[in-house]
């Protein structure tokens, strides 16, 4: 196995450790997860959760190194741009319909796991940050 490989098992690993640390934060607020994982040719987006009357599109930022404070420092304009756009085509694409939402709301989930023990949960950090803007 190529260290390329490794890297990206490793990353996707850390990935989804994040998210599912992020899920059940959000759901232990009393969330509703409507959606993980959502994707188009365009992007993807995290998870997607209803907050009461909110939709909330959530960016999930994991990191087990220490290349930026905290990791939301990752969420560019650009990304929040392209969490707009797919947040419209997930409304779209609802077979249901979409129901109305008094606001549509972005936010990020950042955590930062433990630089020596990523794996163990417990040792995690999470900052949920409400209401991001370009």
């Amino acid at each position: 196995m190529g260290e390329n490989t490794v890297r990206r098992d490793r990353r996707g690993k850390v990935g989804r450790i994040g998210e599912d640390l992020a899920a059940e934060f959000l759901t232990s607020l009393g969330w509703q997860i409507l959606d993980r994982n959502w994707r188009t040719r365009y992007g993807e987006l995290d998870l997607i959760a209803a907050d009461g009357p909110s939709l909330v599109i959530v960016e999930v930022k994991t990191r087990a190194s220490h290349t930026y404070t905290d990791p939301v420092a990752a969420v560019t304009p650009q990304k929040l741009r392209r969490m707009r756009l797919l947040a419209r085509q997930w409304l779209a694409a609802r077979p249901d319909g979409a129901p109305w939402w008094e606001v549509i709301r972005f936010d990020a989930v950042s955590v930062q796991l433990d630089l020596e023990h990523p794996c163990d949960r417990d040792r995690a950090r999470l900052r949920h940050h409400v209401g991001l803007v370009e």
